[in-house]
C-alpha cells in the first residue's frame, strides 16, 4: 500500500477552505481512491504545496478526524481508518431506518458555520415576529419560478403539509390524492376527519383520468408529489403537467397542494409545477429536513397569500415564528458551496443505493420497483401483513403499502426506504434473501440475521 505525497493530494484539491478540503479527501475515500491504512502527507507538507497556512490545513486534518475518517498517531502520521469510507460499521438491520425515510447522518452537511454566522445578523432577539426573513425569502425566489407568491418558515415539511391540508380542506372534506402517498400522510387526512380517492400514478406522474374521476366524484383539493419522493414508478413530467392542467380547468375550484420532502437532496432537481400554471391555487410545501437535517428546524410554505395566511392561523391562531436564527442559518447554507457540494454528494450516494438495491432484490426473484428520484423501494409481496411482521422478527422494519396506498392493492407490497441502506453488495443480498423469505413465508428457516 503506498502513502500519498503531498504533491498528488495537492494536485485533486481545488478547495482551500478547512471545511472544502475535508469534504474532497472525504470523496476520496468513498470512491475508494484513498483506502484504509493509507497515510496522509504531513499538514505542513500539504500547506506548502497549497500556499496556505498550516493552521488552515490542520483544521482540515481535525474536521476528518471529527468524522471517524482519520487518526492521528505521534509517531504514525495521520491515516485512514479502517472502515472509514463512510459512516460507522454495520450492525445489524435493526440499526438500519428502512421505515421512516429518514437521511442518512453521515451525508447531511455540517450547519457549523451557518449557525455561527446566523448568531451575527443584525435582526436576531429583535421584538418582533416576521413568518420568513427577507434573507431567506430571496434564496427560495431565486430557486422557484418567477412568480409573485408569499413564504412561511415552518418548522419540518410534516407541519407545513398538515398546515397547507388544514387550510385547503374544512373537516369532512374529500380530497384527491396521488399514491403513494408521503409516509404517514393518510394517518393524518383520517385524524382529520377528511376522505380521500386515489389518483393512481404511472411512470409520468398522477394520471389525468383518476384525477377527473376524483374531481368529479367531490375531492375539492388535489395532493401530489411532483418529484416522486416516495413513488414506485415515476415524476411528473412536462407533457403530463399539461394534461393535468385540461383536467383542473374543467374544476376551477380546486386546490392543489404539492409536497416536496426531499428539497434540495432530490434528484428531481429541474421539476414542473403546477403552480406556474395555478399559482392563484397552488401551496408548496417545500422540506429541508432530509437535506439539511431535522434539526435546523425550517421547512418553507409558498404560494398565493390568501392560502398562506390561512396556513398561519391555524398555526397557533397566527401568532407562532420560526426561530431567525434558524431561518438565517437554512439561508446561508443554501448559498454555501460547501453545503451546495455535500448535496451533489449525497444525491449520487441516494441514488447509488437505490440501484444497488432494486438489481439485489431483482437478482433474488423479487418483483420490486422503485421510481427514479424515489427514496422508497416497492416489494410486491403476496400477505404483506405476514411479510412485515416476520421480518420485524429479525429487526427488519418496513412499512406496508396499506400504509401509502388508497386503492386495493392485489398484491400487497412492502416499502423500504434506500436512504440509510449499506453500499455493500453482500449486505444488500442478506436483505433480500430475508425479504424473500419473508415474502414466501418461510423467514423461520433463516439462521442469519
Amino acid at each position: 500500500m503506498q502513502d500519498l505525497d503531498a504533491e498528488s493530494l495537492a494536485k485533486t484539491l481545488t478547495e482551500r477552505s478547512p471545511a472544502g478540503i475535508a469534504e474532497e479527501v472525504r470523496e476520496l475515500i468513498v470512491a475508494g481512491t484513498l483506502t484504509a491504512g493509507m497515510r496522509l502527507p504531513t499538514v505542513r507538507d500539504v500547506a506548502a504545496e497549497l500556499g496556505m497556512s498550516v493552521g488552515s490545513v490542520a483544521s482540515a486534518y481535525g474536521l476528518l478526524r471529527e468524522g471517524g475518517l482519520v487518526e492521528t498517531r505521534r509517531r504514525g502520521g495521520t491515516r485512514i481508518v479502517e472502515g472509514g469510507h463512510l459512516g460507522p460499521r454495520f450492525s445489524g438491520w435493526s440499526e438500519v431506518d428502512l421505515l421512516r425515510c429518514a437521511p442518512d447522518p453521515h451525508l447531511l452537511p455540517s450547519a457549523e458555520d451557518a449557525l455561527l454566522r446566523a448568531v451575527k445578523q443584525h435582526d436576531v432577539n429583535t421584538w418582533s415576529r416576521e413568518h420568513i426573513i427577507t434573507d431567506l425569502a430571496r434564496e427560495l425566489s431565486a430557486r422557484l419560478t418567477d412568480l409573485p407568491r408569499s413564504f412561511a418558515a415552518v418548522s419540518s415539511g410534516a407541519e407545513g403539509l398538515w398546515l397547507a391540508t388544514r387550510a385547503t380542506a374544512e373537516q369532512g372534506a374529500t380530497l384527491a390524492v396521488a399514491e403513494p402517498a408521503s409516509p404517514g400522510y393518510l394517518a393524518v387526512l383520517e385524524s382529520l376527519g377528511l376522505h380521500t380517492l386515489a389518483v393512481t400514478c404511472d411512470e409520468e406522474g398522477p394520471r389525468p383520468e383518476d384525477l377527473e374521476q376524483a374531481l368529479d366524484g367531490g375531492a375539492a383539493v388535489f395532493v401530489h408529489c411532483p418529484g416522486g419522493a416516495f413513488s414506485d414508478r415515476g415524476t411528473l413530467s412536462a407533457e403530463r403537467a399539461l394534461a393535468l392542467e385540461k383536467v383542473l380547468e374543467r374544476h376551477p375550484d380546486t386546490l392543489i397542494i404539492e409536497d416536496d420532502p426531499l428539497g434540495p437532496v432530490s434528484e428531481y432537481q429541474q421539476g414542473h409545477s403546477l403552480d406556474v400554471l395555478f399559482p392563484e391555487q397552488t401551496l408548496r410545501v417545500l422540506g429541508f429536513d432530509r437535506a439539511m437535517g431535522i434539526d435546523v428546524r425550517t421547512s418553507v410554505l409558498a404560494g398565493p397569500k390568501a392560502l398562506i395566511d390561512r396556513c398561519l392561523m391555524h398555526r397557533s391562531g397566527g401568532v407562532a415564528s420560526n426561530s431567525r436564527l434558524l431561518q438565517h442559518a437554512l439561508a446561508h447554507m443554501l448559498r454555501d458551496p460547501q453545503v451546495t457540494h455535500r448535496l451533489q454528494s449525497a444525491r449520487t450516494h441516494y441514488a447509488l443505493r437505490r440501484r444497488l438495491a432494486l438489481d439485489t432484490f431483482a437478482e433474488a426473484g423479487l418483483t420490486v420497483r422503485s421510481g427514479p428520484a424515489s427514496w422508497a423501494l416497492w416489494v410486491e409481496v403476496s400477505d404483506e401483513r405476514a411479510a412485515a411482521l416476520a421480518l420485524a422478527g429479525r429487526g427488519v422494519v418496513v412499512d406496508v403499502g396499506a400504509g401509502s396506498m388508497i386503492s386495493q392493492q392485489r398484491p400487497g407490497m412492502l416499502r423500504l426506504s434506500i436512504a440509510q441502506l449499506p453500499e455493500d453488495p453482500s449486505l444488500l443480498r442478506e436483505l433480500a434473501r430475508l425479504v424473500a423469505d419473508a415474502a414466501s413465508g418461510q423467514l423461520e428457516d433463516v439462521t442469519f440475521l
